[in-house]
Parts: structure tokens; sequence; C-alpha cells
């Protein structure tokens, strides 16, 4: 598994108008890809950062789906909205729940949750 940060200081002034393209990628990233999760949050809407966090299954499926229709359009709205871009691939050795609070109990995750909270969109 591999999982990858991407951070990106967008226009701020574009950053109202590129929220339904976030979410548009988001759902097509989650559609027919090798993607086991997929968050986005406007860290800060009045500087315009936004962070991305994927988890792929393997390097070779992220680099194929970057190659896809859906992604080079994704990237060619954004391109000139874009300030800064820094993305890195971290590759994850293994994997294992967080263990619940001492004398709490872990209630098992839900398959797929979107979550719409302040600024923030996030798949799991």
């Amino acid at each position: 598994m591999i999982v990858l940060i991407a951070r990106y200081e967008l226009d701020p002034a574009a950053l109202p108008g590129l929220k339904p393209l976030l979410l548009q990628t988001m759902r097509d990233t989650w559609d027919g890809s090798d993607c086991l999760s997929y968050s986005i949050a406007i860290e800060d809407e009045a500087a315009g950062v936004v962070t991305i966090v994927e988890r792929w299954r393997s390097e070779a499926a992220l680099l194929a789906y970057l190659a896809t229709p859906p992604m080079l359009a994704f990237h060619d709205a954004l391109q000139p909205a874009i300030i800064t871009f820094d993305a890195r691939i971290y590759d994850v050795a293994g994997e294992r729940p967080l263990p619940p609070p001492p004398g709490r109990s872990a209630a098992p995750p839900p398959r797929l949750t979107l979550v719409y909270a302040g600024n923030g969109i996030s798949a799991a």
C-alpha cells in the first residue's frame, strides 16, 4: 500500500468555484479505481490551502489512474489556480487499527463514509 499526500496553495478567489470539481474528483477516484481512501481538507479557505490524502493498493495503480482522462481534466482545470503544489508518495509496510482508549471497546468502522464538516470532505 502507498499513501499520497498532496498540498495545494490555490488562488483563494478561485477556491469557491473549484469545490464542486474537488468533490467530483473524489467521487471519480472511488469509481473503478484501486483507491482505498480519499480525503480532501480545505485547511485555510482565505489562503487557498487544500490537502488531499489518498491510500492506494499500489504505486502502479496510482500512476495508471493519474493518466486517466478524468485526472488529466482535473489537473487542467486546477492548473490556472495553483500558486504552489507539493505531492509526496509514502510506502506503507504495514497497517493496523488504532486501539481504543483504555476501558473502551472498538466499534467496526463503516465500509464507506462521506463526511461534510466545515470545509473538509472525506471518504474512507
